[in-house]
């Protein structure tokens, strides 16, 4: 009887170990969906911030910025702002480090789109200063997205 009980323990023991790990595992693979659908969203919304930038140099270039002409803009910053605010929560240090260097220089490029529209820029600010700062921002993506993949499992560093 002693060894009944011992046997039924044992088998009720390994039970629950295994709906544990089962369930640690599925814990595993929802963080990571997560985070995948948010790193798709924050690559694709940082790209299409810095595309808007692109684009909205060129207006001003061209013809200078009409009345409708920034809302793409903003909508492309207010887009990429709440993707990275996701991030913040979400992802880990590395990725956040990344995304954290893409966040800032685009801020600082739509601070000097803004600044040069409105004709008050700062000293050395042009409109080659911020294109070439736009264009910079490309290299500072591929890092990131270089991260968010690594920390998937998609791809490794070398």
């Amino acid at each position: 009887m002693g060894g009944s009980l011992l046997t039924q323990r044992g088998s009720e023991r390994a039970k629950r170990l295994e709906i544990e790990l089962v369930r640690d595992h599925e814990e595993v693979r929802e963080a990571r969906s997560l985070r995948r659908t948010c790193y798709v969203e924050l690559n694709r919304d940082a790209r299409q911030f810095t595309t808007a930038l692109n684009r909205h140099l060129h207006v001003m270039r061209e013809r200078g910025v009409a009345e409708g002409d920034s809302d793409a803009l903003e909508e492309a910053k207010n887009a990429h702002r709440d993707r990275y605010s996701e991030a913040q929560m979400i992802a880990p240090e590395e990725v956040l480090r990344r995304a954290s260097v893409v966040n800032q220089a685009l801020n600082k490029v739509y601070g000097q789109v803004k600044r040069l529209e409105r004709g008050a820029p700062e000293p050395g600010e042009t409109m080659e200063t911020a294109a070439q700062a736009q264009y910079e921002v490309w290299e500072m993506l591929r890092t990131m997205r270089t991260a968010m993949r690594y920390d998937l499992g998609v791809s490794h560093e070398d």
